[in-house]
């Protein structure tokens, strides 16, 4: 019997591969002012891209990007910075309105 419908996951992993979704998705769980919402939105992208690869890919160690993705992460800025870089994504500052 085949799958009727996909995952929410799922979708939404097929829908973070592409940079620009990502960023957006990023970008709106910045907007919603509880860094846990952040760090659980960075932590589906890089689920899709492997979290194990991510990290090695960033020069960080397996077992702290999972804890820095975590709800109770608190990433230092050099170590999220250097994930969104490998993720091909950066950090911006823009004018409140």
């Amino acid at each position: 019997m085949s799958k009727l419908s996909v995952s929410y996951k799922e979708s939404l992993h097929e829908r973070l591969a592409d940079p620009e979704y990502a960023a957006g998705y990023l970008d709106a769980a910045l907007e919603d002012g509880d860094p846990r919402v952040f760090l659980l939105a960075l932590r589906d992208v890089a689920e899709v891209h492997g979290i194990a690869k991510l990290a090695s890919d960033a020069g960080l160690k397996r077992e702290s990007t999972y804890r820095i993705l975590s709800e109770q992460g608190n990433p230092e800025l050099k170590s999220l910075n250097a994930l969104l870089h490998t993720l091909g994504l950066r950090l911006a500052v823009a004018v409140a309105n």
